[in-house]
């Protein structure tokens, strides 16, 4: 808020939930997230994997969007012109669905309604379900720029829907035909391969004798889908099967319809599954299609778009499908064609959205040429001039499914979404398609709707106002990085690629970024069938936001799903808990300091120039692990550093600056406290961003918010290596010493005799300069430090880098069980010894490591064997 100003007056505990409000509404009335503001600035976009309209958002979502709030923040503060834009997706065919559900409790259907009243209805959903999307974003803390949201059926995107459905239908890209396509007869229309979820259906598989037309035997058939038998055109052998060579051209009367079909032959067959013969329906299934495309086979369509059967499935018609094949098989028993049933486990495909079983059918739709397209960005791919796939064996994957792309169905049985700009000359037949409303006499425009992945192809750019040439599209595209789950590759990420390339000649994004999928504590898939699916809004509820993008988050690894666990949950908010407490201690010691006071260049002490050097490593390493999106190891930095750097031991250690009477020291370390405190937030902000800007007003700052405050830089001028040698030595004598005080079970509270054999005139300085540390954290009642200090007879010792320690516990400590620790010491040590010796005689390792990695494995080596040579002739002198 104000500048300059610190405030002390921090609650004992942090409120999430009074802090969220409070931000949020400030950050939005500040308009911090709006792009545009910095027209010197390099950009950094990212436009939102848009939402369907169609309920809440799920913990998927929560993982998706917190990653991409990740990187905007951090670009925004790195000094990025940053634009985040949000958006939402009309969602064809499953927004339909639900509307008419909501209507079917009513009593009525869309039909009852009509086109244009059932649409209003639609658009009264859309507006109630994007308001809660955007209630929802602003619980997370997303920092999206609302001024620019976007929605997948506005009237900007439908132009530019309407200008590529035209682009493309002029280049012969758009053609209208009829193939077979996923068919869903309840809500009656064509699917895309995206909404057909396969499931294993305990099945069965049927054996058919159909006999030869000369009467001269049988050839045996199997399937699994009996009815579709009645649309039977041929049945097909292999060309080169010995055992139906002299049948091939021969004539089959159909069971039950009558026809005489051929036995055809086709390469197609495999002669070694089941009988080797396999019946062909052309007008309902893909396969048998292309069979009979090649051999000019009648297509017989015997159920309508219920999945009724029709005339053509002479006395079964009427019959629903699956009444149908029960009939059929129990005639077909009866007339004993059917000579065998057997169990049959197999994928069944049904609509994700109905829950129907998906018929492959035979009908005229509008579909997109995907070959020439595929080419483009296969090329563009091969050429370094495609997309970055995190990971990269992503890559593999797209390029294999567009090098066998197959035509794509974009048209849809439905009122919701963009109409087909196609119009019919009721008097000529003649067909106009046309960017401009071609309503009138004798004119009607095509009743389909596009596939919603037509639009969301388009995301990209076509939010941005293309096609027109906006100062938004020169500005901020192409984006910078895509963050999308696995499971749409296909179906979004390479349709957005192909389209992007045909009309902007440029690749949407530079980065792909994969994520895996929110699973259970069990590894399973969420689902509301399971009912084990966890809404994001419940764990912001309990635990507050950033916990929540903390934990999913730093949970993540790219391209590799993720368990969800509430104890996870836990830890996070535990960790920000630290943070609070941790800075609410600091700023009960940095009253009155202001912004301009803080200078870290003056009466340094050794752990304040320790905590500066660990500070800045750190944001060398978050800033390097951001930057390519490893999040996961992001946290752990992060953490540690916060945790037990800062908290565990640097704010012990400036206790005594704070409480003591040398004023330096202690403007020193207030000034240091305050620096590294500001820092931190900044660097957490991205992740944590409410605590990280409650905590950050109070503190010693300038600007109006964290969100816009510079993102920490590594600065060598902090480097001190001797300070990180120093504390070293230090932490690790101090962690000797309380391990020695829990063993022997005397506290903290208890004072002890302490002795210090350095190993140099060096590491006796360090003793020297930091006798009052360690008095303090050793608990010492008396302290002797000598080069020459010999071992006593009864004590416990600590070997380290740098010195021995002996701790005279009389009384305290049985000998045998002080030389059995220490043997245990050396076991370790040894074992350290022989692993690096190990590492270090590889050929392979030696070869390909770093001079600097060899050094520092021949160091710590010949560390373990110094500590181990050492620990040897202690147990010598206490069996002495």
């Amino acid at each position: 808020m104000s500048e300059n100003q610190t405030t002390t007056a921090m609650p004992t505990t942090y409120d999430p939930k009074a802090a969220e409000q409070k931000w949020y509404d400030y950050w939005m009335q500040g308009k911090f997230f709006e792009a545009g503001k910095r027209p010197d600035a390099e950009t950094y976009t990212i436009v939102i994997p848009p939402p369907n309209v169609t309920g809440m958002l799920h913990i998927g979502h929560a993982l998706d969007f917190t990653l991409q709030d990740i990187l905007i923040r951090t670009k925004r503060m790195q000094g990025y012109d940053a634009l985040w834009l949000p958006g939402t997706d009309h969602a064809g065919i499953a927004t339909q669905t639900r509307v008419e559900q909501k209507l079917r409790e009513q009593g009525i259907s869309r039909y009852d309604l009509g086109r244009e009243a059932f649409l209003e209805k639609v658009w009264e959903w859309k507006e109630e379900y994007a308001n809660t999307i955007r209630d929802q974003w602003a619980k997370m803390g997303l920092s999206l720029d609302y001024s620019r949201e976007r929605f997948t059926l506005d009237e900007g995107l439908s132009k530019s829907v309407r200008e590529v459905f035209v682009r493309l239908y002029e280049k012969g890209l758009i053609y209208r035909g009829k193939k077979i396509i996923n068919w869903d007869p309840a809500a009656r229309t064509a699917l895309s391969d995206i909404e057909v979820e396969h499931k294993e259906i305990n099945g069965h598989l049927y054996h058919l004798n159909y006999p030869l037309k000369d009467g001269s035997g049988f050839i045996t058939v199997a399937t699994t889908r009996p009815e579709t038998m009645l649309g039977d055109s041929a049945v097909a052998v292999h060309p080169e099967d010995d055992r139906y060579k002299h049948l091939i051209g021969q004539m089959i009367v159909l069971p039950v319809v009558g026809r005489e079909i051929p036995i055809i032959a086709d390469e197609y067959v495999d002669k070694e599954f089941g009988s080797g013969a396999v019946k062909i329906t052309p007008a309902h299934d893909p396969n048998d299609f292309e069979v009979g495309e090649r051999h000019s086979l009648p297509q017989i369509i015997v159920m309508d778009e219920t999945g009724t059967m029709n005339a053509e499935a002479g006395p079964y018609q009427g019959l629903d499908r699956a009444d149908c094949r029960k009939q059929l098989v129990k005639d077909l028993q009866e007339q004993g064609v059917c000579i065998r049933i057997e169990d049959h486990v197999h994928q069944v495909g049904h609509s994700e959205r109905s829950g129907a079983v998906v018929e492959p059918y035979l009908s005229t739709q509008w579909f997109v040429a995907m070959k020439p397209l595929a080419e483009a960005a296969i090329a563009a791919q091969k050429a370094g001039k495609g997309v970055n796939f995190v990971p990269e064996r992503f890559e593999k994957i797209y390029l294999h499914w567009i090098e066998n792309v197959r035509d794509w169905c974009i048209s849809r049985q439905l009122w919701w979404g963009h109409r087909i700009p196609a119009w019919y000359d009721e008097a000529t037949g003649e067909m106009h398609v046309s960017r401009e409303d071609m309503a009138g006499d004798h004119l009607s425009q095509d009743n389909d709707v596009l596939d919603t992945w037509f639009s969301s192809a388009l995301w990209p750019f076509s939010t941005l106002g293309w096609p027109e040439q906006t100062e938004d599209l020169k500005r901020f595209y192409p984006t910078d990085v895509l963050v999308t789950g696995y499971d749409i590759i296909y179906f979004w990420v390479a349709r957005m690629i192909f389209t992007a390339l045909e009309f902007t000649d440029q690749s949407p994004f530079k980065d792909v970024l994969i994520h895996g999928l929110v699973r259970d504590s069990e590894g399973q898939k969420m689902s509301k069938s399971k009912g084990n699916g966890v809404d994001p809004l419940e764990v912001i509820e309990k635990y507050g936001a950033d916990a929540m993008r903390y934990m999913i988050s730093t949970s993540s690894t790219p391209g590799q799903d993720l368990r969800f666990r509430w104890e996870k949950v836990e830890q996070a908010r535990n960790f920000a808990n630290k943070i609070w407490n941790a800075s609410r201690f600091a700023l009960m010691n940095l009253e009155g300091v202001e912004a301009e006071d803080i200078d870290i260049t003056v009466n340094l002490g050794t752990a304040d120039r320790w905590i500066l050097h660990r500070l800045n490593e750190t944001v060398r390493d978050v800033t390097r692990l951001i930057e390519s999106y490893e999040f996961g190891e992001t946290g752990r930095i992060l953490y540690n550093f916060i945790w037990d750097d800062l908290c565990d031991w640097y704010i012990e250690f400036a206790k005594l600056s704070l409480y003591g009477t040398d004023e330096a020291a202690k403007k020193a370390t207030q000034s240091v406290l305050a620096y590294v405190l500001d820092r931190t937030q900044r660097l957490i902000h991205p992740f944590m961003p409410y605590i990280s800007e409650e905590i950050w007003q109070h503190l010693p700052h300038k600007g109006d918010t964290i969100t816009l405050a510079e993102w920490p830089v590594y600065d060598t001028a902090l480097e001190a290596p001797d300070a990180v040698k120093e504390m070293e030595l230090l932490m690790e004598m101090i962690r000797a010493v309380r391990n020695i005080r829990a063993e022997v079970n005397v506290p903290m509270s208890k004072k002890i005799e302490m002795l210090i054999k350095p190993s140099s005139e060096a590491e006796a300085a360090i003793m020297s300069r930091n006798e009052e540390f360690i008095k303090r954290f050793c608990g010492t009642s008396s302290l002797e430090t000598g080069l020459h200090i010999s071992a006593p007879d009864k004590a416990m010792t600590a070997i380290l880098t740098g010195a021995e320690l002996y701790l005279p516990l009389a009384g305290l400590i049985d000998i045998e069980q002080e030389i059995a620790r220490l043997e245990k010491e050396h076991q370790h040590l040894n074992a350290e010894v022989e692993r690096i010796e190990k590492k270090l005689g590889n050929e392979g390792f030696v070869a390909k490591a770093p001079a600097k990695v060899i050094d520092e494995e021949r160091a710590k080596m010949n560390d373990y064997a110094d500590k181990r040579d050492k620990v040897l002739a202690r147990i010598a002198e206490l069996r002495g």
